[in-house]
């Protein structure tokens, strides 16, 4: 029957500001902290003789390297639908993802690069002590309230970029535990522990910096939502009145957000306009009850098109009517004619034709000019039945 599209999402209102100012705000806080926190740990670090918390202060400044691309990439991926991005901005987000990624990598490659350095070259090996071991401490209790505020903050506004800069806090505050182990070990005389726990921290970043990559590539590229959120689409849809089957459900993300293309199974007499009703319900019931979908695209099937012939080869109304005038030519009923409806199934042609009750005025009459119009039948194989209704 056709489409029920609309690229606007529900509900309209502020929700792109909304999320810009609700991701600022979290976002300059982390930005303030991890400022902070990346001066105190480099400092102590080279006072105090610790790479290892040399090397975490690098991990929060890639932080606050974090949180201006995060904040860059809100403002610009909250923007509203437009002519040259109907879908929205939301990919940005998705980019600035895999950007993240990647200066991560970078950052991960250089730490491990100077702890196994300093392991191969005993006298490069430093000896921590206390101020090193405090600052590590606050870091972790800094950095887990950081963590905490962010991911509250990420699941109310649905920012898979906010969600992952909150574990890119997580991941400092453990960097720094296993920092305050490494001097904890070098001060009770094992010197090599500061360097190996440098090079942990840098493998904790490189792994963060996989994830965070890895996801927003998959996005990039249009993998489909995780298999539980598809099947409570699946059921939301199922749940419409109306809706016999569905197949071809297809999800995306789009930032914060998911699209999803769908075709519903309906019966094939309906009319248009109740098809069209059907597919609106479906659309509107899956963006109320799903909360990161912001817009579906409904496609009305009378049958099931992935397991019966398609109906594509047969004439258009206007070629099928021409060719049944021309059996008509002689009928003085077909000038009557009121309506036609074709219905396209199964490969091939169901007609309905309406003539006025007064063109027979009895049961036999009826037949006979029934009989007249029917004659096309035998001649074109692509109908299969032409049924009169007379009213």
């Amino acid at each position: 029957m056709g489409h029920s599209h609309a690229h606007t999402p529900l509900p309209a209102g502020n929700r792109g500001d909304e999320r810009y100012l609700a991701t600022r705000r979290v976002t300059i806080v982390g930005a303030v902290v991890n400022l902070l926190l990346s001066i105190g740990k480099v400092v102590v670090g080279v006072i105090g003789g610790s790479p290892a918390l040399v090397a975490d202060g690098i991990h929060s400044l890639s932080d606050l390297l974090t949180d201006i691309l995060v904040m860059w990439a809100a403002k610009h991926g909250s923007k509203d639908a437009d002519e040259d991005h109907p879908y929205g901005h939301g990919r940005i987000e998705t980019v600035s993802t895999v950007i993240l990624g990647l200066v991560l990598l970078l950052v991960a490659a250089g730490i491990i690069y100077d702890a196994a350095s300093r392991l191969f070259h005993p006298e490069r090996l430093t000896h921590p002590g206390m101020l090193a071991l405090v600052m590590a401490a606050i870091s972790v209790l800094s950095k887990e309230a950081l963590y905490l505020y962010t991911l509250r903050v990420a699941k109310r506004i649905r920012s898979n970029l906010l969600k992952a800069n909150a574990w890119h806090h997580r991941s400092d505050a453990i960097s720094s535990i296993v920092v305050i182990v490494g001097i904890a070990g070098t001060m009770a005389g094992l010197p090599y522990l500061d360097a190996i726990a440098a090079a942990a921290v840098g493998l904790m970043i490189a792994r963060i910096a996989w994830d965070l990559g890895w996801h927003a590539v998959h996005e990039l590229v249009d993998t489909a939502l995780e298999a539980e959120r598809v099947e409570a689409i699946r059921r939301v849809i199922q749940s419409v009145d109306g809706v016999n089957e569905l197949h071809t459900l297809r999800t995306r993300r789009m930032g914060a957000d998911a699209l999803v293309d769908v075709h519903i199974q309906v019966d094939p007499l309906l009319s248009v306009s109740e098809g069209h009703h059907i597919s609106e319900r479906v659309r509107q019931k899956v963006i109320r009850e799903i909360d990161e979908v912001q817009d579906v695209l409904v496609h009305i099937d009378p049958e099931d098109d992935e397991q019966i012939a398609l109906s594509a080869h047969l004439p258009s109304r206007q070629v099928l009517l021409a060719r049944l005038r021309e059996f008509w030519q002689d009928s003085p009923a077909a000038a009557r004619i009121r309506r036609v409806t074709l219905h396209y199934l199964d490969g091939k042609l169901r007609v309905e034709v309406y003539l006025p009750l007064e063109l027979a005025r009895d049961e036999a009459e009826r037949q006979q000019l029934t009989a007249t119009l029917q004659q096309p039948v035998r001649d074109m194989p692509e109908i299969e039945s032409l049924t009169v209704h007379y009213n």
